[in-house]
C-alpha cells in the first residue's frame, strides 16, 4: 500500500487543526442504529469523551474529542435510514459547497443531500461519485471539523476503495484539483492522493468477492495495533484483514459491534 499509509490531513504542528484547506479531509462521523451501544464501543476503545449535543426533537449529534479537542462524532440513523448498514461518512472541506455541489453532478456524480446548512457549524451536502462511493463535501462555518488529527485515536487517513480506480482518480481530480498518483503495483495497486502538494489519502481497487461496493474507509490511529485488535474483539467487535505491515507501519480492518467498518494504523504518522 506504500507510503500513502503514513496519513496526512493538514500542515500545523503536533496533530492539532485551526484550519483545514480546501481539498482536505477534515471530518467523520459514524451513522449507526444504536447511537448508545456505538458511544460505549468507540469511548472504550479509543479514549473518546462523549458531548451529547441537541440537533432537533429527540435527536442528539455526539461530538467526540480527546483532550478537549474534537475528531469526530456519532449520529443516529433517521428514519428513512432505517435497514440500512451503519458507515463512517468521510468530509471534504470547501470554499463553496453550492459550487463543489453542482460541480460533482456535472461530472456524473450524484446529490443524495444538500447543500444545506447544519445551525451555524457550515454548510454541508452529501453526495456518491460515479462509481457509488458516498461521502460529504463541508464549507466551515463555526465547526472547522477535526480539531485534532494523526494522533492516537484521531483520523489519520481516507482511503477510497473503488471498482475503477483510473475513473475515480479523474473524477476525484477534476472535483478537488486532488494530485492521484500510483505509488505501488504489487502486491496490491495503491494511489496515493495529494492535494496542494500534501499527502491526503489513499485509494485502491475493491478486492475479490465480499469486499463490498465502493466506498472510503476511515483510518485512526493507534499507539498498540495489537491491544487495540484485541480491545476490539473484547467489546463485540470483529477483525475482518488482520494486522497486516505497510512501509512505516501496520494496519487493520475492523467491524464495530453494529456493523460499521473502520480501519486502524500503527507507525508513522505527518504532524
Amino acid at each position: 500500500m506504500a507510503e500513502a499509509l503514513r496519513g496526512s490531513i493538514g500542515s500545523e504542528g503536533m496533530g492539532e487543526r485551526s484550519s483545514h484547506q480546501p481539498g482536505t479531509f477534515s471530518w467523520t462521523d459514524l451513522n449507526t442504529p444504536d447511537q448508545e451501544g456505538a458511544k460505549a464501543f468507540y469511548c472504550a476503545l479509543f479514549g473518546w469523551d462523549a458531548d451529547d449535543q441537541p440537533v432537533g426533537e429527540g435527536i442528539t449529534y455526539t461530538m467526540m474529542s480527546i483532550g478537549g479537542k474534537n475528531v469526530a462524532a456519532v449520529s443516529p440513523q433517521g428514519e428513512d435510514q432505517k435497514g440500512m448498514p451503519p458507515f463512517w461518512l468521510s468530509y471534504v472541506t470547501v470554499e463553496d459547497a453550492d459550487a463543489v455541489t453542482a460541480k460533482v453532478t456535472e461530472l456524473g456524480g450524484t446529490v443524495m443531500a444538500g447543500p444545506f446548512d447544519v445551525f451555524d457549524a457550515g454548510r454541508m451536502a452529501v453526495v456518491q461519485d460515479p462509481q457509488g462511493a458516498f461521502f460529504a463535501i463541508w464549507q466551515p462555518g463555526q465547526s472547522i471539523g477535526a480539531e485534532l488529527v494523526n494522533a492516537p485515536g484521531a483520523l489519520t487517513l481516507n482511503q477510497l476503495n473503488t471498482s475503477d480506480p483510473e475513473a475515480a482518480g479523474g473524477f476525484y481530480s477534476d472535483l478537488f484539483g486532488w494530485d492521484v498518483s500510483q505509488v505501488a503495483e504489487t502486491p496490491q495497486p495503491y494511489w496515493g492522493i495529494h492535494n496542494q502538494r500534501a499527502l491526503n489519502g489513499g485509494m485502491m481497487g475493491l478486492p475479490g468477492e465480499g469486499g463490498g461496493p465502493p466506498h472510503w474507509l476511515a483510518y485512526f490511529a493507534t499507539e498498540s495495533l495489537d491491544r487495540s485488535v484485541d480491545r476490539i474483539g473484547e467489546l463485540g467487535g470483529e477483525i475482518v484483514v488482520p494486522p497486516s505491515p505497510v512501509p512505516g507501519g501496520r494496519i487493520a480492518v475492523a467491524r464495530d459491534p453494529h456493523g460499521a467498518y473502520f480501519a486502524l494504523l500503527e507507525g508513522r504518522l505527518d504532524p
